[in-house]
């Protein structure tokens, strides 16, 4: 049996742009994707604290030390520049595997900078 976790997380994320003409998916900086174990194509959950919208898509990279996060596609319709939405990403684990593991969570700054890194190693 296995069970689904949380894998990493980037908290108070800053939207950047909104392209609704876009054929979907959310962009995220790929230093931002690295340090918590977040890869092109992942599937996602994004929780917008401007308005409670809950979506799922998948990341694209973004360029590095961009800082963006972008909303493309129809997700655009459930966000604004500006907006601080949490992205999680998780993994399927045994039981035994859980009872190690840690999460890779980092919180960001009004600017998409690193405020905070907890989880993984650093533990």
């Amino acid at each position: 049996m296995e069970i689904t976790v949380l894998k990493s997380k980037i908290h108070r994320a800053k939207i950047t742009d909104s392209l609704l003409d876009y054929e979907g998916s959310f962009a995220i900086d790929r230093d931002l994707m690295d340090l918590v174990g977040m890869v092109p194509y992942e599937k996602i959950l994004i929780s917008n604290m401007a308005n409670g919208a809950r979506l799922e898509t998948y990341i694209i990279e973004a360029p590095r030390q961009s800082r963006s996060f972008i909303l493309n596609g129809a997700a655009a319709l459930l966000g604004n520049k500006g907006d601080l939405v949490t992205v999680f990403a998780f993994a399927s684990m045994s039981p035994e595997e859980v009872k190690t593991f840690k999460p890779k969570i980092v919180t960001l700054d009004d600017n998409n900078n690193i405020a905070k890194l907890r989880g993984g190693d650093d533990a």
